[in-house]
C-alpha cells in the first residue's frame, strides 16, 4: 500500500512539474509574442510619426522629365456629393495628399499643412488642393465632409475625393504612390507606401515634384515650387 501511495504521489509531482514547465513555456511564448507585437507597432509610429525636428529639409523630390507620371483619368466625387473627373482638374497645379480619417497619426498633420497651403493660395485660383482618401469604405461624401470642416477646407478650392476603390486606389497607384506589400503590420488601407508625402501635378497634369508632407516647412516649399513653375 505504501508503495502505491508513493508511486501515485511520484506520479503526481511529475505531472504538476510538468503543468507548471509548460505553464512557464507558455508564458514565455506569449510574452516573446507580446514584445515582438510592442516592437512592431512601434517601430510602424516612428516610421510613420517622425518628430517634425529630426525630418530632412522640405524641398522637395523634383521628378526627372525622362521619367514622367501623369494624372490618370477618373470619375469621383468631392465632400459635397459633386462628381470630379480629370478634366475638371484640367488646367490647375493640384497639391495632392492621401489620407483616412480615423487616422490619428500622420493624416492631422499633413493636412493642417494643406490648410497652410490653402491660406498661401487663397489668391492663386490656378492651384486646387486635392485629398485622396485610401479608405473609401468607410470615408464616405458626409464623413469627408466633416473631417474637412476641421480642418477650414474651401469646397471650390480644396476637394476631398471619394468614391469606387477600384477607381481610387487605380488613381493612386497608377499617377502617384506604389504599394507596399511587404509590411505584414500595415495599418494602411490599400498598404500604399509614403502615404505623408504631398505632390504637386502641374497644369498638364505631369507629376512634377513630391514633398515631405510632416516637415513643418512644407506650405512654403510647395508654394515655392509652384511660383517657380509658373516662370
Amino acid at each position: 500500500m505504501n508503495n502505491m501511495t508513493a508511486a501515485a504521489g511520484s506520479r503526481q509531482q511529475n505531472d504538476e512539474r510538468l503543468l507548471f514547465w509548460f505553464a512557464v513555456g507558455l508564458s514565455a511564448v506569449i510574452a516573446t509574442g507580446f514584445c515582438f507585437l510592442l516592437w512592431s507597432l512601434n517601430h510602424r509610429d516612428q516610421t510613420a510619426e517622425t518628430p517634425l525636428d529630426a525630418l530632412p529639409s522640405a524641398q522637395p523630390v523634383v521628378f526627372q522629365p525622362d521619367h514622367p507620371r501623369r494624372l490618370v483619368d477618373f470619375s469621383l466625387n468631392d465632400q459635397t456629393g459633386r462628381a470630379v473627373t480629370q478634366t475638371d482638374l484640367a488646367g490647375k497645379f493640384l497639391v495632392v495628399d492621401f489620407l483616412f480619417t480615423s487616422c490619428s497619426l500622420t493624416c492631422p498633420v499633413v493636412n493642417s499643412h494643406m490648410a497652410q497651403i490653402q491660406l498661401l493660395t487663397t489668391n492663386q485660383p490656378d492651384v486646387k488642393l486635392v485629398s485622396l482618401t485610401v479608405d473609401p469604405r468607410d470615408d464616405t461624401v458626409a464623413v469627408l465632409a466633416k473631417y474637412g470642416e476641421r480642418f477650414g477646407a474651401d469646397a471650390n478650392r480644396w476637394l476631398f475625393l471619394t468614391g469606387d476603390k477600384t477607381e481610387l486606389y487605380n488613381l493612386i497607384g497608377t499617377t502617384f504612390l506604389a504599394q507596399d506589400t511587404n509590411d505584414a503590420f500595415t495599418y494602411m488601407p490599400g498598404n500604399f507606401a509614403h502615404t505623408e508625402r504631398i505632390v504637386l501635378v502641374d497644369p498638364q497634369g505631369n507629376v512634377r515634384a513630391d514633398f515631405d508632407g510632416l516637415n513643418d516647412n512644407v506650405a512654403s516649399a510647395v508654394t515655392a515650387e509652384i511660383a517657380r513653375l509658373r516662370k
